[in-house]
């Protein structure tokens, strides 16, 4: 067997025979941290209200056509007539509103926020408080330091207390000023969380709560399971699953877009993150939701399963069990790049597994897919698929090798040694190296040799020995003293090379 040389990175991503279990969970997340890096969050972290009319009619009553400066705003909402501070608030939330160029700076230098904090606190007028509310929802839509001057200027406790608030438009603005706050970061996450918001926005989850109500609530939810450092505490993860999984059966695809992204951040981590999602049993609708033909279901629901397979064999299992690889050869052919993408990288932690799940992946059909990605993928899909088959070699038996050869994956991946990223051209000589081990073991090393030679991967494997970068040079040295230096000899048929992969069957 040839020492291949390879750098500490690419050695820790490589789930190799003989490692321990735990050693390769550990080698699982390494690739699922390193994929999730650079993606880029698809789900709004914010959202400012910039609609012109109020949801709130008796807000509507009130107003008049009344235009104000900012001078004439900051007095009057600075005095005791609760009709002039009405006006003046209501006014400070058009500016909020502006579609373009909104005030928000503005509003927060002039010391308006622990004015409007304090009419979240006026019951007796509550059409008042919710045009505070807006106009708080709005600033905190913005940079982090005006999200920080809402929660400095004390709004959090106020905001929790209107979720109980009998104005179903105050409760629902404060849902959503609460909603802009916990995604800014996650030390503001924590302090809606610490001051007791999770319990009232679940109490405000039920059948008869209007849909666009209950798009707010889920939506303030997701951004309270964000981030992982740290992530948001287990006991209140605990509380907010049942009611996820609840959600999760909604028709709506505002709301199941949101529950899946909150399940999504909840599998982002350690396998004990990943059991508390998958013991409440979402699995099975998560995988049928990966069929919807709506992108802001499907790809949140595929990145929740994704995640859930970067778990231990007994997580990956129930999701095998609930039928996602029934569903991934479908979006390995998807006609947007982002969900291949994503289905490659789901099927390559499924391939990290033990060999009885990849006999499962290939039962169920993955290889022509896989290959089809490997031969006209987009690049960065090509990467994917490449680490599934880095997997599959490194984790299948013999016979699953002879049927990965068989399915035409070596064409694409000698074509892919010419790919300007050497990390990628390391592991597809790996790959080789891998497979022609074991033709070694079946004695049938030189019809392989000669298939390679016919698609022209000796030629490529010996110009790499030049490569600038040496362990790839290395590499491919190692692999042609070990496999290739007697191939002149070799006395067989050309055309007769992939015949012992036909007779091992």
């Amino acid at each position: 067997m040839p020492t291949l040389e390879a750098p500490e990175e690419r050695l820790r991503k490589f789930k190799y025979r003989g490692k321990d279990a735990s050693v390769r969970r550990q080698q699982r997340m390494v690739v699922s941290l390193e994929l999730r890096k650079a993606k880029k969050d698809e789900q709004a972290l914010k959202r400012r209200n910039i609609t012109d009319l109020s949801p709130n009619p008796s807000s509507e009553k009130l107003a008049k056509a009344v235009s104000l400066t900012l001078d004439e705003i900051v007095s009057r909402v600075n005095g005791t007539d609760p009709h002039l501070c009405f006006q003046a608030t209501q006014a400070a939330r058009k500016m909020l509103s502006q579609e373009r160029n909104p005030a928000l700076k503005l509003i927060v230098e002039a010391g308006l926020v622990p004015r409007l904090v304090e009419f979240l606190k006026s019951s007796l007028y509550p059409s008042l408080q919710f045009e505070a509310a807006w106009a708080l929802t709005n600033i905190a839509s913005g940079p982090s330091e005006l999200t920080q001057a809402v929660v400095e200027g004390g709004a959090v406790q106020p905001l929790i207390e209107l979720l109980s608030s009998p104005d179903v438009a105050v409760c629902e603005q404060a849902v959503w000023a609460l909603g802009n706050i916990a995604g800014d970061s996650p030390e503001l996450r924590d302090i809606v969380i610490s001051s007791n918001a999770v319990p009232h926005l679940l109490a405000l989850v039920s059948s008869t709560v209007s849909i666009p109500f209950l798009r707010n609530i889920t939506w303030t939810l997701s951004n309270l399971c964000r981030y992982k450092n740290p992530y948001p505490c287990a006991k209140v993860v605990k509380q907010m699953l049942p009611v996820l999984f609840y959600l999760l059966q909604h028709h709506d695809t505002e709301i199941l877009s949101d529950t899946c992204w909150a399940l999504s951040y909840l599998t982002d981590g350690c396998n004990e993150r990943i059991g508390q999602v998958v013991g409440t049993g979402v699995l099975p609708r998560l995988v049928e939701l990966m069929k919807s033909s709506e992108l802001s279901i499907l790809t949140p629901s595929l990145r929740t399963v994704g995640n859930i397979v970067t778990g231990t064999d007994q997580q990956t299992q129930v999701a095998i069990d609930a039928g996602m690889l029934s569903v991934l050869p479908q979006l390995l052919s998807h006609p947007r790049s982002s969900i291949q993408k994503e289905a490659a990288w789901a099927l390559s932690n499924v391939a990290a597994g033990p060999c009885q799940q990849i006999q499962q992946l290939i039962t169920h059909g993955m290889l022509p897919p896989l290959v089809a990605l490997l031969k006209n993928g987009e690049f960065k899909v090509q990467k994917e698929a490449v680490w599934t088959v880095a997997n599959f070699t490194t984790g299948g038996t013999v016979d699953q090798l002879i049927q990965l050869v068989q399915s035409g994956v070596l064409e694409p991946l000698v074509n892919l040694l010419s790919v300007q990223d050497p990390k990628m051209v390391l592991i597809i000589l790996d790959v080789i190296s891998c497979i022609l081990q074991a033709a070694e073991k079946l004695f049938k090393k030189e019809k392989l040799c000669l298939l390679l030679e016919e698609l022209g991967g000796i030629d490529k494997i010996e110009a790499l020995q030049l490569h600038e970068n040496r362990q790839i040079g290395q590499t491919a040295l190692n692999i042609i003293e070990s496999h290739f230096f007697e191939v002149n000899d070799f006395a067989v048929e050309r055309g007769a090379h992939i015949s012992w992969w036909a007779d091992q069957q």
